[in-house]
């Protein structure tokens, strides 16, 4: 799915804007185990990503903890630092080659400034990040190791056979050897 085709199914923006915001779309790709961003460094764009991979996860003295996983025909970033504007505390990473379009901060801004419809459809894109992230928070509270696996292979399968392993296991919220034993019960 093209990145105007998922616009258009969140909501309708007018060809000015749409022309507007093709001009202004950067396109980068990003090798495998690239970092997209640094933690501390501030995120300066919103990804939509077209082919690949990415994950964001912070980074403690002893572990790396799996934040989100994002592939083809999403939106991705580090949401507090591109709101904020201040430094990351998650790190970006590239899963497998990864092409993306992206819009920076100031010209989103822009954007808005210029089709206040559009602020709607930051508002849509901003509550999907949402909610996704509080059904991850909420099945890290409440559902079994095992449940929060045949959640995300029935939600999205493509994530089991395309992030590393270490990462699928922190973003459930499990060991590594947690997640091969229960891939192993199958």
């Amino acid at each position: 799915m093209a990145l105007f085709e998922k616009i258009n199914q969140l909501s309708a923006i007018q060809s000015a804007a749409t022309q507007w915001l093709e001009d202004h779309l950067e396109e980068f790709s990003f090798a495998k185990n690239e970092i997209v961003l640094e933690q501390h460094a501030i995120c300066n764009y919103l990804f939509y990503i077209k082919k690949g991979i990415l994950g964001g996860y912070y980074h403690t003295e002893d572990k790396e903890v799996c934040n989100w996983i994002a592939c083809e025909n999403d939106f991705a970033t580090s949401y507090y630092s591109f709101i904020s504007r201040k430094a990351s505390f998650e790190i970006i990473e590239c899963y497998e080659t990864t092409t993306v379009q992206a819009i920076s901060y100031k010209n989103l801004n822009t954007l808005y400034e210029l089709f206040p419809e559009t602020e709607r459809l930051g508002r849509l894109i901003l509550e999907d990040y949402y909610s996704r992230l509080e059904e991850r928070i909420i099945s890290i509270q409440f559902r079994s190791a095992k449940e929060r696996y045949l959640a995300l292979q029935q939600k999205r399968p493509q994530v089991l056979h395309r992030a590393p392993l270490g990462r699928i296991a922190s973003y459930l919220g499990m060991t590594q050897e947690t997640l091969s034993r229960i891939r192993s019960e199958k």
